[in-house]
């Protein structure tokens, strides 16, 4: 059990993690803190010109647990990027049970539940609007109801181009698969129809991006299973993000190009704050961060009344895709 690594000290001390080995307890908080050290380092390492560094914040919760936030703000390559793992027990207020019970939770009404939550949570908006933004998040829950645990495994990764390079959006779609393959064919296609569904901005009648996979409570075939897909869909980050930066950090852009991007960030901000699970539940939860939980809304966005691009336009090619979702991987 090897910390030297993390970017600070785990939110359960070591020696009751190396007293439980075995626990997917243990289990899924190595996980997150490995996966964040990981994939800052690989962030930070872009990051030549400026040099740079991520802001690490260990943060402790009254009712149990706490987390880490690592954030890196006003860089040449991001604009904002942020990286939460966190970890955290109490119990779940009826309004966060009934929240569950909405989407099928076999779970007693009323009533407020022992719960325990670990995960991993990152969003990373660019200063090239040539380079995507991308977002991923992999958790794990436990509900305790009488002498009866409930887990699932939930999570996934997903892309925000703010213009259209279809071989990104192939390779990105690619590593994914390629994670989901290793575990189950049957993955990959339903778990990015999922995505698709689950990242609709209803209002506008768009998606956020172009997709990826989503899973939510994920409690099969067993819960070894599920943490080595999860382990598997964590490793892939990198490997399909990075190398886009690389490719498009350097383009040059026109200030046009960047007007489309802060209208496009403003969708994204609509969907976390109306649609988004993983915010209503922090926001739900006592004694919840604010900051951790609303470290994915980018330092800038804009609105503007009635916009729509120009016919023929790279703008429009975008919103069209949105619109209407494709298989990337025929």
């Amino acid at each position: 059990m090897d910390s030297s690594k993390f970017l600070a000290e785990t939110i359960t001390p070591l020696e009751e993690l190396r007293e439980k080995p075995s626990e997917m307890r243990t289990k899924m908080e190595l996980l997150i803190m490995e996966a964040q050290a990981d994939f800052v380092q690989a962030l930070e390492a872009l990051e030549t010109k400026s040099e740079q560094h991520f802001h690490v914040d260990r943060w402790l919760r009254p009712e149990g647990g706490g987390g880490v936030t690592c954030i890196c703000q006003d860089g040449e390559v991001f604009e904002k990027a942020g990286v939460n793992v966190s970890v955290v027990n109490g119990v779940l207020p009826p309004s966060a049970v009934a929240q569950m019970r909405a989407r099928g939770k076999q779970l007693p009404e009323g009533r407020t539940l022992p719960f325990f939550a670990a995960g991993i949570s990152s969003v990373i908006h660019p200063v090239n609007p040539h380079v995507p933004t991308v977002h991923f998040n992999y958790r794990y829950f436990e509900v305790q109801d009488g002498d009866q645990v409930q887990w699932w495994f939930g999570g996934g990764t997903d892309l925000t181009p703010y213009y259209l390079y279809v071989d990104d959006v192939v390779h990105f779609h690619s590593a994914l698969k390629a994670a989901c393959d290793r575990h189950n064919l049957t993955y990959y296609p339903k778990f990015k129809k999922w995505c698709d569904d689950y990242f609709h901005v209803v209002h506008r009648g768009e998606r956020r991006g172009v997709g990826g996979i989503f899973f939510d409570d994920l409690d099969t075939p067993d819960p070894e299973s599920v943490f080595a897909f999860v382990h598997s869909c964590s490793q892939s980050v990198i490997p399909s993000y990075i190398p886009l930066v690389e490719k498009r950090a350097s383009m040059p852009y026109s200030g046009e190009e960047r007007l489309w991007q802060q209208l496009r960030r403003g969708r994204y901000v609509e969907f976390n704050l109306i649609y988004d699970r993983g915010t209503k539940f922090g926001l739900y939860t006592p004694g919840a961060r604010i900051e951790s939980i609303l470290m994915s809304l980018p330092l800038t966005a804009r609105w503007e009344y009635m916009h729509e691009p120009t016919e023929g336009t790279r703008e429009q090619e975008l919103l069209e895709i949105l619109r209407e979702p494709r298989d990337w991987i025929l």
